[in-house]
Order: C-alpha cells, then sequence, then structure tokens
C-alpha cells in the first residue's frame, strides 16, 4: 500500500508564507513525478506544480514566480514554498505522485488534501 500525507496548511494574511509538504511512504520502487494541485467549491481542481525525479520542474502561470517546488528524492517527500500569497490562493492543496510499486505495478496516487486560507 503507498500512502500520501500532506501537512502545512493554514490560515495565513495575504503576502505572508506558507510551506506545504507531502510524504509518500509504503511499498514504493521508484517515483517518477510528484506535484501540487488545488482545487476550491465548485470548480475543478488544477495543476499548481509539478516536478520529475530528476528535477525539472513546471508550474501554472498564476504562481511562478511566488511558488517553488522541490523534492527529496531520499525521503519521498516534495515542497511547496508559497510566498506573497494572495486571497486567491485559497483553496485545498492536494498532493500526488506517480509511484510505482516493488510489484511494479504504476499508478498516480492522491492525499487527502491541506487547507490553505488566505485573509486579505
Amino acid at each position: 500500500q503507498v500512502q500520501l500525507v500532506e501537512s502545512g496548511g493554514d490560515l495565513v494574511q495575504a503576502g505572508g508564507s506558507l510551506r506545504l509538504s507531502c510524504a509518500a511512504s509504503g511499498s514504493i520502487f521508484s517515483i517518477s513525478a510528484m506535484g501540487w494541485y488545488r482545487q476550491v467549491p465548485g470548480k475543478q481542481r488544477e495543476l499548481v506544480a509539478r516536478i520529475t525525479g530528476g528535477g525539472s520542474t513546471n508550474y501554472a502561470d498564476s504562481v511562478k514566480g511566488r511558488f517553488t517546488i522541490s523534492n527529496d528524492n531520499a525521503k519521498n517527500t516534495v515542497y511547496l514554498q508559497m510566498n506573497s500569497l494572495k486571497s486567491e490562493d485559497t483553496a485545498v492543496y492536494y498532493c500526488n505522485a506517480d509511484i510505482t510499486k516493488y510489484d511494479r505495478d504504476s499508478s498516480r496516487y492522491w492525499g487527502q488534501g491541506t487547507q490553505v486560507t488566505v485573509s486579505s
């Protein structure tokens, strides 16, 4: 079994910063990519940032220059440093990971989500 556990969500004032973490655990052979998505009620879940095992990254235009994704391959952990937060960043943030297990089964796994609320 594979589990993703997120942490770091909080209430913060506009202009402030937060750092989200997501740790993957379980029967993991390899992780090809990890990412952060976010969702607000009534809207589709949208990509925030993604990073491959080799370190290549891509970001939503709305967060470029403010958010930074990074990973620690040894810890199967991905981080999202969020600076200059805006009220429109308020959402539930979900981590995902493209994982191959030791039985060679490959799937995309999701965390349970962590709430980020930015007050203006």
